[in-house]
């Protein structure tokens, strides 16, 4: 078992580049799927997540190989159409195999999805979507079980919910379909064109006709294409928070605003200076700055995924921060961790009226132990602890948290941040942190 040590106190100063964005990388080996042809990607993030996904594709017949963060892969032939439930519990992509294998090959059986346990993850959108496409799903042992005999053709169908993985699910499903899909109230995150580019390249017919309506026009094949993966955001955030919350001074190299606004609007609320290049942006300690009370939303909205690290940041923050949780039903297990370290959290449920439609997640997942929003008083001094990782972006915060941390911490777990981080401590050791990896039986 590996662990990280961290000793807090250190000014986080320097220049660092974000790694290629996850949340596109992971996804691309499932499109490969769709073509015989291969597939050229650069600036690939060397994360576990990614590996994963290759496992998963490289299983059903993909052939690939990486040098210097790129990806060359091709499927001559699918030699398999099931995914073990014990590699779908790994990561998310293991069901969006379903849309090229109904596609291409008429059958598929793949598990329930892996990944992060930040709540229920429930697919029944997915399902939903391909069923309406032709295919006929059962759910068996915890495998869904679908066949298409003749195909998959378009068809219309409208998301009961924003949802980023069934979203890309159904585009990758529609592609080879026969005629045209329209997908209404689709979720429109970045990440999600990135694939819709990458697809069309390929030689698919996929347009977003408005913010949250694609049109996919069926195509008979797909063929290869070169591709470049944007930057990861929720790095730049992880990054930003850490060089503000320790008094540091970093800059990072990154150039799309669009995919970034909603966080530099609660800098500019919390009253944190940044400064904009043509290379990337500043972000430093300047000084006391105030509580914010956020909403996380669907994009253009505040992420989900950049939570916890501002929870982190609003510890230093002068006065009552609030942090309204409504796209998962259970994410804020990092709290406990948090407040062992001395931060003031307390969660609570605010009063929503018609919470069904309000919250993203399927209200029937809810339960009377979870908590959809946390009231966060600062500024408060943490000190070191030993810590457990329950999930990607709650490791990189506890990490933020050791850094700004008295004393030493531990931290287990650290698998987790693997998952979405590549070298994350020793980029952190560049801008001085004081992080070492380390093996349990190390001193």
């Amino acid at each position: 078992m590996e662990k990280f040590l961290v000793t807090g106190g250190k000014k986080l100063k320097g220049r660092v580049k974000v790694s290629g964005s996850k949340n596109v990388a992971i996804k691309l080996p499932i499109a490969s799927l769709l073509t015989s042809e291969e597939i050229n990607i650069s600036n690939v993030p060397l994360i576990s997540s990614f590996y994963k996904t290759l496992d998963i594709v490289k299983m059903l017949g993909s052939e690939y190989k990486i040098s210097d963060h790129t990806l060359s892969i091709k499927t001559p032939k699918i030699t398999a159409f099931t995914i073990p439930l014990e590699m779908g519990a790994l990561v998310r992509t293991s069901t969006m195999t379903a849309g090229p294998l109904l596609a291409r090959y008429g059958r598929a059986v793949v598990p329930n999805p892996g990944g992060c346990r930040l709540g229920a993850r429930p697919i029944d959108r997915h399902i939903e979507g391909l069923e309406k496409m032709g295919a006929k799903i059962e759910y068996k042992e915890g495998m869904f079980v679908g066949v298409a005999p003749n195909g998959l053709k378009g068809a219309n169908y409208s998301f009961e919910k924003n949802t980023h993985t069934g979203t890309e699910t159904l585009i990758l499903a529609a592609v080879l379909a026969k005629g045209k899909t329209v997908l209404e109230n689709a979720a429109e995150e970045p990440e999600i064109d990135d694939l819709i580019y990458l697809l069309n390249l390929m030689g698919a017919d996929v347009k977003r006709v408005k913010s949250r309506t694609i049109v996919i026009n069926g195509v008979k094949k797909l063929g290869g294409a070169k591709f470049v993966v944007q930057p990861d955001r929720n790095e730049l955030v992880t990054f930003a928070c850490a060089a503000i919350a320790t008094r540091g001074d970093i800059f990072i190299e990154y150039k799309d605003k669009e995919n970034i606004k909603a966080f530099l609007k609660e800098l500019d609320t919390a009253g944190i200076p940044y400064e904009e290049s043509s290379e990337g942006y500043r972000f430093y300690y300047s000084g006391e700055f105030k509580g914010t009370n956020v909403t996380t939303l669907p994009h253009p909205g505040f992420m989900t995924d950049w939570q916890s690290p501002w929870m982190t940041l609003m510890t230093k923050a002068k006065g009552v921060s609030t942090m309204h949780e409504t796209i998962y039903e259970n994410r804020f297990a990092v709290v406990g961790e948090l407040n062992k370290m001395g931060a003031g959290i307390e969660l609570f449920n605010p009063k929503v009226k018609n919470p069904k439609s309000f919250y993203n997640f399927n209200w029937d997942d809810n339960k009377p132990e979870f908590f959809h929003a946390a009231g966060i008083v600062g500024p408060k001094v943490l000190h070191s602890a030993v810590l457990n990782i329950c999930d990607l972006r709650a490791g990189a915060t506890l990490i933020i948290a050791a850094l700004i941390a008295d004393g030493q911490s531990v931290l287990y777990g650290i698998e987790h941040i693997d998952r979405g981080y590549e070298d994350f401590e020793k980029r952190l050791k560049l801008l001085g942190a004081d992080i070492k990896r380390a093996k349990e039986e190390d001193e």
